[in-house]
């Protein structure tokens, strides 16, 4: 028998993009250069040598764009700003047609009757100051500070939700260390300055955010994942508990005034086979040098939500374990490898919630990817993406029913795009993108989630 699952009502039904993914315009109207646009004309660092220079041309489409979310009954609309096509600089004179580009979205998105909802930062830093060094020097916090004051002050009369950035672990760890994401740096440092830097550069924006616009509700979204270990011998459950630390409580802690989880450091010997060469540095830098006198104080700034990204579970597996895995992956995959594992996002919003108590929360992404293809009769069928949804909408109501003050649920994403080192290999979109032609076609998805906004359940088998 099937069942239906109602959200409460005045849930807001969302989708989400980010600017370097879908917007292309890479050197229009003043825009200066970001990183992603230097690290994607480096030869050798995105699959198949694509960029984001035209992506989905929503620059230009962007009121195609929007009559399409309408036409879905689409109730919120989370996008980022490009840092470099308001300030091309990083800071100093702003560029009245970034803003105007801007201005003109959250004008057409309000007409549509859809609820803008704004990220600061989703990872395309102004090349001029990673040139200076990037978030790994403190003097970005000031420079950050001076672009949100400025689309506060051009914005914030229209804009009542506001996210600072999407997921400093990833623009941290695997832009500074990793060396998968832009700027492409390997240093272990650096990826920590970085994170501790983009955390101060959040609670000066949430400051200025409050103080310029009134009754607006900030907060931050973090990429979380529940990490298990693959057994219980000792070596896996010591080694999840050090990845669940440097993923989620290296944000979370210092973000509820508990300060970093440098208890971490005391186990980072069992870090020795994953980071080899960074492993020493690592260990020198147990104090932290770089936190300054009241840094945790600010960074523990109050906050109106949380927002949480959330894919896929972390199974832990030591090279020293002893016993054979307990717990494996299911044999369910998206296009990108990942595990489906819809609990998933249950257990992350109750651990978040039970142990950390914010005021609310928003699932601010979540998706798969799969290779769709356009059929004859010209439509695109996806039913392993509304599987997936489904499955995942299920353990969000169930996540609701205990009391977790969930607000809204943005898909990932609106439109097939860019994804960033993947180039464009792997299809997120429930609207697919022709790439050659630029075409908009609603997958199956879309009219499946059509529907569920339309009614505000879902039916459940």
């Amino acid at each position: 028998m099937s069942e239906i699952l109602k959200f409460p009502e005045g849930f807001y039904w969302g989708v989400a993009t980010s600017a370097y993914q879908i917007e292309g315009a890479w050197n229009e109207d003043g825009k200066g250069e970001s990183i992603w646009d230097r690290f994607c004309h480096t030869p050798g660092h995105i699959l198949g040598g694509d960029t984001g220079d035209i992506a989905c041309d929503h620059y230009h489409r962007w009121p195609e764009d929007v009559a399409l979310m309408k036409s879905l009954g689409i109730k919120a609309y989370r996008f980022s700003v490009s840092w470099p096509r308001i300030l091309p600089k990083g800071r100093g004179i702003v560029n009245q047609k970034g803003v105007d580009f801007y201005s003109r979205l959250v004008d057409g998105l309000l007409e549509a009757g859809i609820e803008p909802f704004l990220t600061l930062y989703h990872w395309d830093l102004p090349q001029a100051l990673q040139d200076e060094g990037g978030w790994p020097n403190r003097t970005i916090v000031a420079a950050f500070s001076e672009y949100t004051e400025a689309l506060a002050k051009n914005l914030g009369d229209r804009v009542r939700y506001w996210l600072t950035l999407n997921e400093p672990y990833v623009a941290a760890f695997l832009g500074y260390l990793e060396g998968q994401h832009a700027p492409g740096h390997k240093n272990l440092e650096e990826a920590l300055q970085a994170a501790h830097h983009q955390l101060l550069a959040h609670a000066e924006a949430v400051e200025i955010i409050r103080d310029l616009v009134p009754g607006a509700k900030v907060g931050i979204v973090l990429n979380l994942s529940p990490v298990h270990p693959a057994s219980q011998d000792l070596a896996d459950r010591r080694l999840a508990w050090l990845i669940d630390a440097h993923l989620n409580r290296w944000f979370l802690d210092p973000l509820s005034g508990r300060g970093y989880p440098f208890e971490v450091f005391r186990r980072l010997s069992e870090l020795k086979d994953l980071l080899p060469e960074t492993l020493p540095r690592f260990l020198s830098l147990v104090k932290l040098d770089f936190v300054e006198d009241r840094d945790l104080d600010k960074i523990a700034v109050p906050l109106d939500f949380i927002g949480v990204n959330y894919y896929t579970r972390i199974l832990a597996r030591s090279p020293k374990a002893s016993v054979p895995p307990q717990y494996t992956p299911s044999t369910e995959v998206t296009d990108m490898g990942w595990e489906v594992y819809p609990h998933g996002i249950f257990e992350i919003l109750a651990r978040v919630h039970f142990d950390y108590r914010f005021p609310a929360y928003f699932i601010t992404e979540n998706g798969a990817a799969y290779p769709d293809v356009v059929t004859s009769s010209g439509t695109v069928p996806d039913k392993p993406r509304i599987r997936y949804l489904k499955e995942h909408l299920r353990e969000l109501h169930r996540a609701i029913s205990i009391g977790i003050p969930v607000l809204g649920y943005f898909v990932w994403s609106l439109l097939d795009n860019f994804e960033w080192a993947y180039g464009y290999s792997k299809r997120f979109g429930i609207v697919y993108v022709d790439y050659k032609t630029l075409r908009r076609i609603p997958k199956e998805s879309a009219h499946w989630y059509a529907k569920v906004i339309a009614n505000n359940e879902i039916e459940v088998e």
